[in-house]
Order: structure tokens, then sequence, then C-alpha cells
């Protein structure tokens, strides 16, 4: 079952190496990671995402949270929450019949063309991590996808509940 797990953190070097250590150490795979400085310059936030059952994200949450540098672990996927990934995608456009599917596609997806030249676009798109999927899949399907980045998933829990010290 996939996971997401929210961290807060010293930002200090060293520090997400340990954490994901933990993964590491007990032979678990990191599918996506996603950090940053938060407001306050001393701390980051981290955003995991993995593949674990219950009792697997418990252990790790508890191993994760028994870290010097580790304030906070939350698991998002147990409340409502929010989270998006953002991907960036460079197609082969070559011909007007294959700009006018990207095209159509892009405003399906509510995607934005960044990057435009005679036979390529670069395409911004955010959502959750199956809306990106499906739009990789749908463009692989009227075009050659030339290379692709993704940024792994940001989260925030809904309403007041927020990961603060």
């Amino acid at each position: 079952m996939k996971r997401i797990i929210s961290v807060l953190m010293e930002n200090a070097p060293g520090a997400l190496s340990r954490i994901v250590g933990v993964f590491s150490q007990r032979g678990y795979n990191v599918d996506s990671l996603c950090v940053a400085a938060t407001d306050d310059k001393s701390l980051s936030r981290l955003t995991i995402t993995t593949q674990a059952d219950d009792k697997v994200i418990e252990q790790i949450t508890k191993q994760v949270n028994k870290l010097i540098d580790v304030l906070k672990v939350t698991d998002l996927t147990d409340g409502n929450h929010v989270e998006r990934e953002l991907m960036l995608i460079k197609v082969a456009t070559r011909s007007e019949l294959v700009r006018a599917e990207v095209n159509r596609n892009v405003d399906i997806f509510r995607a934005q063309i960044i990057d435009v030249d005679l036979n390529n676009y670069t395409i911004q798109v955010t959502g959750t991590s199956d809306k990106l999927d499906a739009f990789a899949n749908v463009l692989a399907q009227s075009t050659e996808i030339i290379e692709a980045s993704r940024t792994g998933v940001c989260g925030l829990a809904r309403g007041d509940k927020a990961l603060r010290p």
C-alpha cells in the first residue's frame, strides 16, 4: 500500500541521509522524496512515499522519530490530506498532427507548454501521481517521450492539522 510520510527535521548536513538510512537498513525502497527548508530556515520538511503495510510503517515511523535531527513524523495517508507532484516532460512534435494531439492532451490534463522549438515541446503538469502517470501514458500513445523529470510527492494534512515542532 502506498504511504506518504511527512517529517519535520533539522536543516543540517547528514540529516536526510540518516532518515533514508532507516529505510535502506530495513530493506524498504523510497519511491519518492521531496525536501526543502520551511519558513524557519533551521528546519526542513521531508515528504517520503513508499510501499508498505501498517506494521512496517509503524516500525519505520518509530525509528525515524528516534533520530536526533527529527522533530516530528506523521503518516499523511491515515488522514485527510492533499498531495501534488510536478512533472516536466519533453515530447517530439515533428508534425502538425502530433502537435495538435499534444495540445489537445495538454488542455485536457490542464498542463502547460513551457518551451517550444521546431521538433519538441516541454510540458509542465501538476497533480497526483496517478494523474501524471496517466498524462505520460496518453502522450506515449501519440508521440515519442524524449525525457521526463518528476519532483516526487509533496503533501499536507487538510484543515487545522499541521506538522509543527
